[in-house]
């Protein structure tokens, strides 16, 4: 049974935020002015003499950046954590590296730690290639005769051969970023603690990266990742952690974390969603009602029913030419199906002024059970988009034993439930086998 490696009990981070005060007279007296220096310079002292933080400013607020957080790794696992930007991701990263102290609570860490929070840091710009690979990996920990027994492995991870002895400061920033990471991910600790270095760089490398990533988690070494392409955490990890506002929404199967972590960015409406209102004078969607063959509210599609999509919108004025789109996504933001009443712009629709609705009728729905994204626009074809709300809203498909196999396929792993059949031969049936001479043939094929 897997050992348990990081417990983190009740964990809490807060910062001193200073602010300036907003002066609501037109006139500040110099009286005043000294008052409030003198006020700020005591305040200061004290800070200095009981040890805290100098904050600039006249006011001074508590921020809590993390709060009560408790969760575990076990030894190989590989969590994933997810949430937004300020959601207390990095200072949970920093306090599992012991760069920065818990305010409250503690974390217990078994094994030898390596954090890759900020790529590059520990580069000298004057320093040639070859010297920054030997003193960033003695920043990060890696000894001499380790560093020298990787170095051609980093060199060409990096693909920097030609430039190793190069200063850093005439490298492009890709170069920079790609000898930074390749130093980084050649570590070879207990736990390995990353946030978000797939933000940097072209596709390949960061395709690379998550390779690279893929690799450490399959050697059985504990992974800590932060990162915001939900692809790259769904690839690697196993479980999640979802944190808002500094606090644990959800810990779960990673699965489970995205749908929460997506699902909560986009408004759902049982069977009708709403688009944002604009004036009168400004062509837009109004809304979108899902309904059923006759026409009544489908609160609840399953896979595989019939569903209705009417879209509904507003143009001021007549237009001759006209396109109405619907758009189908998964939470990751994949395009599932885009459907215009206009596929070709020689078949452009006219639309009256005021309100008019379109139906899009999909006979099956072939969507897994789970969350998707909805969306809508009006254009006039091949010549400018009227309005574009492709990610306007999410809704919900419900499960369906569609293969009679005892289950009903989920979205997050397979979210197209297309109809199929397999037809696999019987043992013994010669019809169905290739002749033992055309086997070389087609193994070579």
């Amino acid at each position: 049974m897997s050992k348990t490696v990081i417990i983190a009990e009740n964990l809490s981070k807060s910062y001193v935020v200073g602010h300036e005060s907003v002066q609501r007279e037109r006139y500040t007296a110099l009286r005043d002015v000294i008052a409030r220096e003198a006020r700020n310079f005591v305040r200061k002292a004290s800070d200095v003499l009981h040890g805290r933080q100098i904050v600039e400013g006249d006011e001074v607020e508590e921020f809590w950046a993390l709060k009560n957080v408790s969760f575990q790794v076990k030894e190989g696992e590989v969590l994933g954590i997810i949430g937004r930007n300020g959601a207390g991701k990095s200072t949970l990263l920093k306090v599992l590296s012991r760069i920065t102290e818990p305010s409250e609570g503690r974390v217990t860490i078994r094994g030898q730690v390596a954090s890759l929070l900020e790529v590059g840091t520990g580069f000298h710009s004057e320093l040639t290639g070859r010297e920054n690979i030997f003193l960033n990996g003695a920043i990060l920990g890696m000894t001499h005769a380790e560093i020298r027994r990787k170095f051609d492995q980093i060199v060409a991870f990096a693909e920097v051969e030609r430039f190793v002895d190069t200063p850093v400061k005439r490298y492009s920033s890709g170069m920079y970023v790609r000898l930074a990471f390749a130093v980084a991910a050649h570590l070879e600790p207990d736990i390995l603690v990353v946030d978000e270095v797939l933000a940097v760089g072209d596709a390949e490398f960061q395709k690379k990266c998550l390779g690279k990533m893929s690799e450490v988690a399959g050697a059985g070494r504990t992974v800590v990742f932060v990162s915001h392409n939900m692809e790259a955490i769904r690839r690697i990890c196993l479980t999640g952690l979802f944190l808002s506002a500094g606090r644990v929404e959800l810990t779960g199967s990673v699965d489970q974390c995205i749908e929460s972590y997506l699902s909560k960015s986009l408004h759902c409406q049982a069977h009708e969603f709403q688009f944002p209102k604009k004036g009168l004078d400004t062509p837009h969607i109004v809304r979108i009602e899902m309904l059923d063959k006759a026409g009544r509210p489908l609160p609840q599609p399953r896979t595989w029913d019939f569903v209705r999509f009417r879209i509904f919108f507003y143009i001021p004025i007549r237009i001759n030419r006209g396109s109405v789109e619907l758009y189908m996504y998964t939470l990751e933001g994949s395009l599932l199906a885009r459907c215009s009443t206009s596929p070709d712009s020689a078949y452009s629709i006219s639309i009256e002024p005021g309100v008019n609705f379109v139906d899009c009728d999909f006979p099956q729905l072939m969507l897994s059970a789970g969350s998707f994204v909805i969306g809508a626009g009006l254009a006039i074809p091949n010549i400018e988009w009227l309005d574009n709300q492709p990610h306007a809203a999410t809704f919900e498909v419900y499960a369906r034993d569609v293969f009679k196999s005892g289950m009903a396929p989920a979205a997050s792993r397979y979210p197209v439930a297309m109809d199929h059949y397999w037809l696999i031969p019987k043992p013994g049936e010669l019809s169905n086998r290739v002749a033992e001479p055309d086997v070389p043939q087609l193994l070579a094929e």
